[in-house]
């Protein structure tokens, strides 16, 4: 009995161990709230009259959002995202890449600098990065024009500046930069939908081409609702979507409604939404020139797209709509 007793307590013993480091590296991993708050704490912190916290968590948000898509760039470890290639940050000239001395990276023409005030000009130290970035902004002024052109001067694509104006733009009007709610784009009470993964299939009207996006079918008039924070950047009428409205949000990704039969009349471009806002509601207009309707069947065609700082594609929307339906019901 002794014989057999003693593996079988060496064997629980062991487990214990392993459990309690799982346990332990798992309670000590932060919470998606202590996440956000640690950003917003940097944001403050770099905050000045000259470049308000928005400004700093617009581009911080920004490139985090092409570092999630991006395989050429690396993701930067740290709570912020921000990061500033080696040539910039130590000089186009200087032979040491891992250079931190402030007076080597300020003779080589570098623009690193110190901002927890160790005396390092480090491209890993959060501090001195996001410091970097807002002495870099504040030479501009604090008006939306200075931030233009200070956007300009450091990304050259104007593609990039206006999104990272519109996360700006968010974060300012909601004090937030926690804008990750996502609700239906259909309500999903009191109305009769349908919908089923058709990603890929192809379509003929117009020349070949494949469906890049998600159908959900309800009655006509049915409300179409924003399913995110964003901001209307286009809104009006296109041959193969008929009324259509494209919302971009603060992860660079353009939210696509297409076929509506009508308009929300209170809505225009430029206008922030957030989740549940009502936009239009579903029809069957698209195919054909303007005012063109009843081809197919009253339907809601929901699009997503990701721009990573270069070029824009489409994927495929039905995994988060059916997320999203989840998320809904379960609210009251």
């Amino acid at each position: 009995m002794t014989r057999k007793f003693i593996p079988l307590l060496a064997f629980a013993m062991l487990w214990s161990i392993i459990f309690s480091s799982d346990v332990l590296a798992n309670s000590q991993q932060p919470s998606r709230e202590e996440i956000m708050q640690q950003r917003m704490d940097y944001y403050v912190k770099y905050q000045d009259v000259f470049v308000p916290w928005f400004h700093l968590a617009a581009v911080d948000q920004y490139e985090r959002n092409i570092q999630a898509v991006r395989k050429d760039i690396p993701k930067r470890e740290g709570t912020v995202a921000l990061q500033f290639s080696e040539e910039y940050w130590v000089g186009p000239f200087n032979p040491n890449f891992d250079d931190t001395s402030i007076s080597s990276i300020q003779y080589f023409g570098g623009m690193g600098l110190d901002g927890d005030g160790d005396g390092k000009a480090d491209l890993t130290n959060d501090d001195d990065v996001m410091y970097t970035m807002k002495m870099y902004l504040s030479q501009y002024g604090p008006s939306e024009d200075d931030y233009k052109m200070a956007l300009w001067e450091y990304y050259k694509n104007e593609q990039v500046v206006n999104q990272i104006i519109s996360i700006a733009r968010l974060y300012k009007h909601y004090n937030t930069i926690d804008l990750d709610t996502h609700v239906f784009p259909v309500p999903v009470r009191g109305y009769n939908y349908s919908y089923r993964g058709t990603w890929g299939a192809s379509r003929g009207w117009g020349g070949r081409r494949i469906h890049e996006g998600t159908d959900i079918f309800a009655g006509y008039g049915t409300p179409v609702v924003s399913t995110s924070y964003g901001i209307v950047e286009v809104m009006g009428w296109n041959e193969f979507g008929g009324w259509r409205i494209g919302i971009r949000d603060n992860h660079n990704t353009y939210h696509y409604y297409a076929h509506l039969a009508y308009f929300n009349k209170d809505l225009k471009v430029g206008d922030i939404v957030e989740p549940g806002t009502m936009i239009g509601g579903v029809g069957s207009t698209g195919y054909g020139k303007e005012g063109t309707s009843g081809k197919f069947p009253p339907h809601l065609h929901y699009g997503m797209y990701k721009f990573n700082g270069r070029t824009e594609w489409a994927f495929d929307p039905y995994p988060s709509l059916t997320q999203w339906e989840k998320e809904s019901k379960k609210k009251k």
